[in-house]
């Protein structure tokens, strides 16, 4: 199992448990799914028929988002201002540790991040956004935001900004 972890900040993100794919060779999009938990049960995410997911939830447990439940993802939010200047802070922070351990890396990064960020900026309303769970503010912003059909929730992580440990 490999595990995604922020560079900045150690925090786990995410793990190959989910789907993911790389997009642009800058960042990792991982599928994620509603779930229901309630004390002492975890339902891992089978869609439930409407019936059984109201008796579920009737029952004192809840719907969350997988990826955000079993990485303690914290929500934040942003305007558009304050994103960008946190987004500046955090490229170049990404970009300093890139220096230090993949140097080589470093031109691909800037000019894949700076294009994908004009794309998170045009679709700015469409995303919530998420920290580690030390919930560091130095650490990633990670981007949920819905499939075409308005309803399949997946995930933008920055691909330079983490590291993969194998367990």
């Amino acid at each position: 199992m490999l595990l995604y972890e922020d560079i900045l900040t150690g925090d786990e993100m995410f793990s190959d448990a989910f789907p993911v794919k790389v997009v642009d060779d800058v960042v990792y999009e991982v599928d994620c799914s509603m779930m229901v938990v309630k004390d002492g049960e975890v339902d891992i995410g089978a869609n439930p028929s409407a019936e059984e997911q109201d008796e579920a939830l009737e029952d004192g447990a809840k719907q969350v988002n997988n990826v955000i439940h079993s990485f303690r993802l914290q929500a934040t939010a942003f305007d558009k201002k304050a994103y960008l200047a946190c987004l500046k802070g955090y490229m170049k922070a990404v970009k300093t540790k890139l220096q230090e351990t993949q140097p080589d890396r470093v031109e691909a990064f800037e000019k894949g991040a700076a294009a994908f960020a004009k794309k998170i900026v045009g679709g700015f309303k469409d995303y919530e956004f998420y920290t580690g769970e030390s919930m560091n503010p130095d650490g990633m912003v990670a981007l949920l935001n819905y499939r075409e059909d308005g309803i399949t929730p997946y995930f933008t992580f920055w691909k330079d900004g983490l590291k993969v440990v194998k367990l």
